[in-house]
């Protein structure tokens, strides 16, 4: 390749959106910010929603400045899952999108139960069961009479939409259509035989494209308003933790991995998905990767609790870092009290130290008394939770995984990183910290023909970064005790 390639990958996420660029030589990736933005809900009365025009006006300023720093050569968007966009007649946004944390899903999996039991869904789909899940927002709004999805015409997830207003391409990339637990792993296509039991149109839903795809030019009056030209736009796993799975560094496919964030997703890389019993009862989902690959995985809860703890105290005049936080955490006492990341009461934003406080008062356990205890509480169960899960994921592959890799911005806190290691007994490899952009980038080259294969990308990533390794060193003992503990916890939401 005689000049570096300059891609820009478009990354957003629940709290911030940024536009990174990737300059690629074709041996390693240098990786700048070019423009990074809030994110987050909005509330209106008792609903949470998502503003894309918004976003979309930050993508455009992003564009521009990336043209000013030297130009672009392809674009690609990746974002979180589940949430999707209707457009009505004329393809016109007919509204804001919902917030996966919107309140409409109570009660919906027990209603898709009454309509479909549990075990056809799963085995339609093998896709974990959680109320946010796409499927579930579908059947809430047809059971409240909702006008809008009687006027949908077309369905796009979040970031189909940003590419329809970027191409005027109307299709679904693979990664995230596989998030919304009608999508049919087995058959390669949309499970419309789920959707018509449950009474959910299906006309509306439009091609689903793999990552790589050249979605097409970008539309001329963007190219000219924002300077860059009529640059392709390809789709990468627009899923993030798609696009963060194909940047772990490594040469083999035998291990672990945590994509942790707001949410931590934990699980192993599969050539083909794994729908049978041991996976339904383990409730463990299968979502699309790179290179044909499925991500088995389940959700947890993740930093949402301590991010949430933080705008808490903030609201209340007690404004700390991260970092503060985290350092406070590490002088407070270990495994003083325990909770289930993943209880249904902390899924919704609001006062979480009071929740956990609640949470370790019903179990009989003594709430932390100041912040640095409670982000403790938070640290230690996460790392139990991780444990409970790599376990339930050993068992049903049948296999032992020798390695953790951590990817994504929750690698910056190392206190969490050793527990983890120490918790699992197993070493821990975390980096590269902006995986899902470098992932999203290692996509657009290969959709420029640049990069062959997944396996090529990740060579490219191992030379371009240097992970930080964490070892066991406080195996057993406490953590075991710890533990037991934990999984005895039992609370009803």
């Amino acid at each position: 390749m005689s000049a570096k390639r300059r891609l820009l990958a478009f990354d957003l996420g629940a709290e911030s959106g940024r536009a990174m660029l990737g300059q690629f030589d074709g041996a390693r990736l240098e990786l700048s910010e070019v423009h990074r933005f809030a994110n987050g809900p909005v509330q209106v009365f008792e609903h949470l929603y998502w503003d894309p025009l918004r976003l979309f006006a930050e993508m455009q300023q992003a564009l521009a400045l990336g043209a000013g720093q030297g130009g672009i050569d392809a674009l690609g968007i990746d974002t979180w899952g589940v949430d999707f966009a209707l457009l009505g007649k004329g393809d016109v946004l007919l509204e804001n999108p919902r917030n996966y944390r919107d309140p409409r899903t109570e009660g919906m999996l027990e209603a898709a139960f009454a309509r479909v039991p549990r075990e056809e869904i799963f085995a339609h789909t093998g896709v974990q069961f959680i109320k946010l899940n796409s499927l579930y927002q579908l059947l809430a709004m047809q059971l409240q009479d909702s006008p809008v999805l009687e006027a949908a015409r077309c369905f796009l997830m979040m970031a189909d939409l940003f590419n329809f207003f970027f191409t005027g391409e109307k299709v679904c990339e693979f990664s995230n259509a596989t998030t919304t637990q009608f999508y049919d792993p087995r058959e390669g296509r949309w499970s419309t035989e789920l959707l018509e039991k449950l009474g959910l149109p299906t006309a509306m839903l439009p091609r689903i494209v793999p990552p790589g795809t050249r979605l097409g030019p970008l539309l001329p009056a963007l190219a000219e308003r924002t300077g860059v030209g009529p640059v392709p736009v390809i789709a990468p796993a627009t899923h993030d933790t798609g696009s963060a799975v194909a940047a772990i560094p490594t040469t083999t496919r035998d291990f672990a991995y945590i994509s942790s964030g707001t949410w931590s997703l934990m699980g192993a890389e599969l050539e083909e998905p794994l729908v049978n019993a041991a996976a339904l009862a383990h409730n463990f989902t299968n979502e699309g990767g790179v290179g044909h690959t499925f991500r088995f995985l389940k959700n947890i809860m993740g930093l949402w609790l301590v991010q949430e703890c933080r705008r808490t105290w903030e609201r209340q005049g007690r404004a700390y870092s991260y970092a503060e936080l985290t350092a406070r955490a590490g002088q407070a006492p270990a495994f003083a009290a325990l909770i289930d990341p993943d209880y249904e009461g902390f899924l919704a934003p609001g006062d979480m130290p009071a929740r956990i406080r609640a949470f370790c008062q019903q179990s009989g356990q003594t709430a932390p008394a100041d912040e640095g205890g409670m982000i403790r509480v938070i640290l230690d169960s996460l790392a139990l939770r991780y444990r409970q899960v790599l376990e339930g994921l050993e068992e049903i592959l049948g296999r032992r995984l020798e390695c953790i890799h951590v990817v994504g911005g929750g690698i910056q806190n190392q206190l969490l990183c050793q527990f983890t290691a120490d918790a699992t007994g197993r070493p821990l490899v975390a980096g590269p910290l902006e995986a899902t952009a470098i992932g999203n980038l290692m996509v657009l080259a290969m959709g420029l023909g640049e990069v062959d294969s997944l396996a090529q990308a990740r060579e490219v990533v191992s030379r371009s970064f240097a992970p930080r390794r964490y070892q066991p060193q406080a195996v057993g003992g406490p953590w075991d005790l710890a533990y037991e503990r934990f999984k005895t916890l039992r609370l009803s939401s």
